[in-house]
């Protein structure tokens, strides 16, 4: 009985379907490392021992042989350790999850800045109630600057540092909302 221990029974690794589940996983990450720009690949922290490997399978057009090609990079991309290509993965996602999540903050800096606009001293009340740690005199003189150039037709500098001081009051308080959660 293969894959057992003698005395327990118990199965000492991984089954064949989860090791085959892995390899294409990995198959599947090879694949998309081929078809990324030299500049991607730059942006990744991939090993410089994998680096000829995606090149060469990058080189290839033939259907069968860039086919063969990707297994091989692959396999050597099983080689590596398992914190290697899930930094690669992460650096991936960075397109997916993480970039939703930075724009959706932007965006409710953007309508918190609006409402900071429209809404006077009692959206700056409430903005100072959801971030007691705000700087309510530093606000106070963005939103008052930043109306004074709507009014006066001036560039939006004060408009911009406005939304720059709550983007960084939005990303205080995700850290501070994280550190609690941790």
């Amino acid at each position: 009985m293969r894959g057992r221990d003698d005395d327990s029974g118990e199965f000492l690794g991984p089954s064949r379907s989860q090791l085959r589940r892995e390899a294409l996983d990995v198959l599947a990450l090879a694949e998309k490392l081929a078809t990324l720009s030299d500049a991607q690949l730059e942006r990744l922290p991939i090993p410089e021992s994998l680096l000829p490997h995606i090149v060469e399978t990058r080189r290839i057009t033939a259907h069968v042989a860039r086919k063969r090609q990707t297994a091989f990079l692959a396999k050597q991309m099983r080689r590596e350790d398992d914190e290697a290509l899930d930094a690669i993965r992460d650096a991936l996602d960075a397109g997916g999850e993480a970039a939703k999540r930075e724009t959706a903050r932007m965006h409710r800096a953007e309508s918190l800045r609006e409402r900071l606009l429209d809404g006077g001293d009692a959206a700056l009340g409430e903005l100072l109630d959801e971030y007691p740690n705000a700087d309510r005199q530093q606000l106070r003189q963005l939103v008052r600057n930043a109306l004074d150039e709507r009014t006066k037709d001036k560039p939006p500098r004060a408009f911009r540092e406005l939304y720059r001081a709550v983007l960084a009051l939005l990303g205080d308080g995700e850290r501070d909302e994280h550190d609690q959660s941790a």
